[in-house]
This record gives C-alpha cells, sequence and structure tokens, in this order.
C-alpha cells in the first residue's frame, strides 16, 4: 500500500515551517501534527491535498473510531477528538494557500468537527491517582543508596518531592541551577527543558525533611568528591567504561539526559519495589496540590505555592491539582448544610 506522497510532503513542510515561525510551537507539538496528517493520509490511500473532498473527512472519522492502539485498545475519545482538530487546523490553512482556495473552502474544512457529545466527555476530569505523601515517604526510605548511581536515583527522587518539577526539568538541570543556601532551584527556560520553556524559580517545598538532607548530601557530594563544576549535570548519565573487555556503567559522567525518561522510570521502581502501584513523577505534584489543601493556608501562601509549581494562574492549580470526588463534594455540601443549624 503506499505510504508516502511527494506533493503532500513539501506542503507538509510548509505547514510545519508555518508552526514553528508564525505560531511559536515547539518540536513535540509540530511532532503531533504530523501523526495526525498520516493517519489521515493513510485513511483515504495517500490521495494529493488537491484532490480534498469533505467525503475524506467522514472517511477519516471513520478511520479513528476502528483504530486501536499497540495495546489493541479502540483510540481515546481525546485522542480522536486531538488528532480531528489538529488535522482541521491543516486544512483551514490549507483553505488559505495559493492554488488550494478552489480545492478546500472554510465551510467544507467544518466536516472534521467532531459530534458534540465526544469531545465533551473526552474532556471530562477522569479522577486523578497519586500517591499521599506518606506512601512517597515509605518508597523513598526503602531506596537503596550503596552505588553512586543509586544514590543518584534516591535524590532524585527527593528532589521531585521537595519541588514538584517536571521531568523534562529535572532530567536537563545542571550544578548552576542549585541554591542550597537560600533553598531554591532556578529553572532557566533558555537552559533547562521547562514546560513551554517558560522560567521558573521554585523553593524547596517544606516536606519530610529527610527529602532535603539526601538531595544537599548529593549535590554537596558531586561539588566536593566528584569535583563537578557549575556546568556539570545534576543528575547525570552513566559513564561507560570498558571492564575486562566488557562495557560497564557502574559511574557517573557529567552529562545530562537527552529526555526525562529516566527520572520516571526511577520513581515508578520506587514505588514497585515497595509493591505499590508504579506512580510517575508527575503524580509528585498532584500530592504537592493535595499538601497545599490539607494545610488550609491563608490565601497568599496558596498563591506562593501555585507559583513554586510553576502557575501563573492559581486557578491552573485549583482545577488540576486539588480535586474533589463526588464524596467529597457530598460530604463538604452536607457539612455546610449541618454548621447552619
Amino acid at each position: 500500500m503506499r505510504r508516502y506522497n511527494a506533493g503532500n510532503e513539501r506542503i507538509k513542510r510548509e505547514y510545519e515551517k508555518y508552526l514553528r515561525e508564525a505560531k511559536g510551537q515547539d518540536d513535540k507539538s509540530i511532532d503531533k501534527v504530523r501523526a495526525a496528517l498520516v493517519k489521515f493520509e493513510d485513511s483515504n490511500k495517500f490521495k494529493a491535498f488537491k484532490a480534498f473532498h469533505i467525503d475524506q473527512a467522514r472517511q477519516f472519522k471513520d478511520a479513528l473510531s476502528r483504530a486501536k492502539t499497540k495495546k489493541g485498545k479502540p483510540l481515546s475519545l481525546s485522542t480522536i477528538d486531538a488528532n480531528l482538530r489538529l488535522v482541521k487546523g491543516f486544512f483551514f490553512w490549507l483553505a488559505g494557500q495559493r492554488g488550494f482556495k478552489k480545492v478546500v473552502r472554510y465551510p467544507d474544512v467544518e466536516y472534521f468537527n467532531n459530534n458534540r457529545k465526544d469531545p465533551r466527555a473526552a474532556h471530562e476530569q477522569c479522577p486523578v491517582h497519586f500517591p499521599s505523601k506518606q506512601a512517597a515517604f515509605h518508597a523513598f526510605q526503602a531506596m537503596s543508596d550503596r552505588t553512586e548511581l543509586e544514590r543518584r536515583d534516591k535524590a532524585m527522587f527527593a528532589f521531585v518531592m521537595i519541588t514538584g518539577a517536571r521531568v523534562g526539568a529535572v532530567s536537563s538541570l545542571r550544578l548552576k541551577h542549585i541554591n542550597l543556601v537560600d533553598g531554591f532551584v532556578y529553572q532557566n527556560g533558555r537552559e533547562v527543558r521547562t514546560k513551554g520553556g517558560k522560567t521558573i524559580t521554585t523553593w524547596f517545598f517544606p516536606m519530610h525533611p529527610d527529602y532535603l538532607a539526601c538531595f544537599t548530601n548529593w549535590v554537596t557530594f558531586l561539588r566536593n568528591d566528584k569535583m563537578f563544576g557549575q556546568e556539570d549535570a545534576l543528575f547525570p548519565r552513566p559513564e561507560r567504561r570498558l571492564v575486562d573487555g566488557k562495557f560497564v556503567f557502574d559511574t557517573l559522567s557529567q552529562e545530562v539526559y537527552s529526555s526525562g525518561a529516566k527520572v520516571n522510570e526511577v520513581f515508578k521502581g520506587a514505588f514497585e519495589q515497595v509493591q505499590m502501584h508504579p506512580y510517575g513523577a508527575h503524580s509528585a505534584r498532584k500530592t504537592l496540590g493535595q499538601e497545599l489543601s490539607d494545610r488550609e493556608l491563608p490565601l497568599a501562601t496558596q498563591k506562593a505555592w501555585s507559583q513554586n509549581l510553576g502557575h501563573e494562574n492559581f486557578n491552573t492549580t485549583v482545577s488540576s491539582y486539588l480535586p474533589v470526588s463526588d464524596q467529597e463534594q457530598g460530604a463538604l455540601i452536607k457539612e455546610l448544610a449541618a454548621d447552619q443549624f
């Protein structure tokens, strides 16, 4: 089956250029657009975009509804909705390009719209699972610290629990971004892989003191024992060595990881080791959000806590990290009613 259309590829490159230079989108976002367009092309056997017809939009919807994940499950409603929106955005742009204005009309693009019910269901908030602070500390205590790499992993876990930093940032931080004297990490958006390239100053959250002690010992070890400099990685990759004719990875390099995959691996592994659900590193942000709720802090302090997570808008913290279950909702409303009389 045909898997390529040279003419389409040229047009897609122009669209990618538009997204990158005019819309300021990053490579990760553009990769999602590219994947969605391949799905669309596959659904119509890679016909030229100049041969577009509204029936192709219907065929694409049918193809998405039949598609399966790698695990053999149907695509989620949110995935289907995202693919339709990305392809619709491309054709909306295409409708204004020279040579396509008579082929793709703006009303035709509306045929990529999803039905009204599925997008609503796709974006409904689902129950969020995250470790309690007690569970997280239990997993942390069970982590070994005999070797350099084990010490790094344990310090990485501790750092996530006192900063809530995202995995991309954690994996790309260098020693120069850490201030142990004043107690903060400077996530410079020009040097650290933060979300949207945002620069964030995160002061260490007041979680269990053993977290900060572990992380402080790690930074001191790197600076004093390993003689790492300011430009060296905070959580470095292993260094490959040749021992008895075999390559081993048992010591530290000075280089950062290229992605946040290792951070998630360490975090999940810590919980699996104590026979608990393998929570990802991002779930620590939910744990910190719950801690904010539990402490019943003054409004100004709540706002500071929210900013510490990198949120400019306090509503983001409330909606994303302070979930209220149906049971909690009912209990709180009933409590108000009981207090009234």
